[in-house]
């Protein structure tokens, strides 16, 4: 059994994932909508297609995403493409993070940094005696 896709829904989700209000959507549509209408709307299974292009180019999302998103087929694609071991990017990628390293590393940092500043101010002191003579 074939599911259908709820635009109405998928209006509100990439709405949602915009972090745009209805009334936000609603003022960008024009002056014959609101919040109200917004939701009612996002309620519809099928929205007409000259409205689907109107919210999609608000929202700059294709027409195409409103009309084909299914959430259950890209969590089915995601579930069985992740495993627990998934790694994004190269599967193969081996992590070599010490961090003892990277204190060992940090602190030769700060000493560097405690000896430039020894060195300026020493510098300083010299410079201020020879204005005093």
């Amino acid at each position: 059994m074939e599911q259908k896709i709820h635009q109405g829904r998928n209006v509100k989700r990439f709405r949602e994932m915009l972090n745009i209000k209805q009334e936000a959507l609603a003022y960008d549509l024009g002056e014959d909508w609101n919040q109200k209408k917004i939701s009612m709307l996002e309620q519809k299974d099928v929205i007409e297609d000259n409205l689907l292009k109107q919210i999609s180019a608000v929202l700059k999302i294709p027409v195409e995403a409103f009309q084909n998103f299914d959430e259950e087929q890209a969590i089915n694609i995601i579930s069985n493409t992740f495993g627990d071991n998934a790694c994004v990017g190269n599967p193969n990628s081996t992590f070599n993070f010490s961090p003892i390293e990277e204190i060992k590393k940090l602190h030769e940092e700060k000493i560097a940094l405690y000896e430039r500043m020894i060195k300026e101010k020493d510098e300083m002191m010299a410079r201020l005696e020879k204005l005093i003579k």
